[in-house]
C-alpha cells in the first residue's frame, strides 16, 4: 500500500512537473496549467490488495460507483453492471447469486467484483495494488489474464513485489527500493 500511495500522490500532486514527464488521461497530459485535478477521480479507479466488497449485493456492488456518479437510467446501470461482471469472468460464476451478498463469494471471486465495480464507471486509468497477493494461485492466474485483457482498453499502473507478474504484465515498469527509483523499463512503440 505505500508505494502505491507514493505513486498516486506523486501523480495527484503533479509531482512530475520536476521531471521530463507526461501523464495522459483520454490523451490529454493532466500536467498543465489547464487540469482541474478535482475532476481525476471521475476518470481514476482503484483496486486494493485485500479484496474489499461492499456490504451490499454483488449487483449492488457493481453498481455503486454508477449511482455516485449520477447515472440514474436502469436500463443503462442494469447494462453496465452485466457487462462489468462478464468482463472479469465472473458472470457464469454469479449469474444467479447477484441478489446475494458479496460476502458470500471466494476471495478470487471477491477481488474480481472489486475490478468489476471499477470498471463499470469506464474509468481511464486504474490502479491496482498487490491485486493477486492475497489469492490462491487458480485466481491469481485469473487477475493476471484480466490485467492482460484490460491493458489494451485501460491504463493500468500496478504495484507488485512479484517481478514475474511484473513482467508478465507490464508494457513499462519501474524498481523502487527504499523509495528510490533505481530501474525504468519503457515499452518501444
Amino acid at each position: 500500500m505505500e508505494c502505491i500511495l507514493f505513486v498516486i500522490t506523486f501523480v495527484s500532486n503533479k509531482l512530475v512537473e520536476f521531471f521530463d514527464f507526461s501523464f495522459l488521461i483520454d490523451g490529454t497530459n493532466i500536467y498543465t496549467k489547464n487540469t482541474n485535478v478535482v475532476d481525476l477521480p471521475k476518470n481514476v479507479r482503484m483496486v486494493f490488495q485485500k479484496p474489499n466488497p461492499f456490504p451490499k449485493t454483488i449487483y449492488e456492488n457493481v453498481a455503486y460507483g454508477l449511482r455516485v456518479n449520477e447515472i440514474t437510467d436502469k436500463i443503462a446501470i442494469e447494462e453496465r453492471v452485466v457487462m462489468s461482471i462478464q468482463q472479469v469472468a465472473l458472470l457464469d460464476e454469479v449469474k444467479d447469486k447477484v441478489k446475494k451478498s458479496a460476502f458470500e463469494l471466494a476471495g478470487g471471486q471477491q477481488q474480481r467484483l472489486c475490478v468489476a465495480r471499477a470498471l463499470a464507471i469506464q474509468p481511464s486509468v486504474l490502479f491496482m495494488d498487490e491485486p493477486t497477493s492475497a489469492l490462491a494461485p487458480i485466481s491469481t492466474s485469473k487477475v493476471q489474464e484480466l490485467i492482460h485483457e484490460f491493458k489494451k482498453k485501460y491504463t493500468i499502473v500496478i504495484v507488485t513485489q512479484n517481478m514475474q507478474q511484473a513482467a508478465r504484465t507490464s508494457d513499462n515498469a519501474a524498481s523502487f527500493y527504499m523509495g528510490k527509483l533505481i530501474e525504468l523499463r519503457l515499452a518501444k512503440y
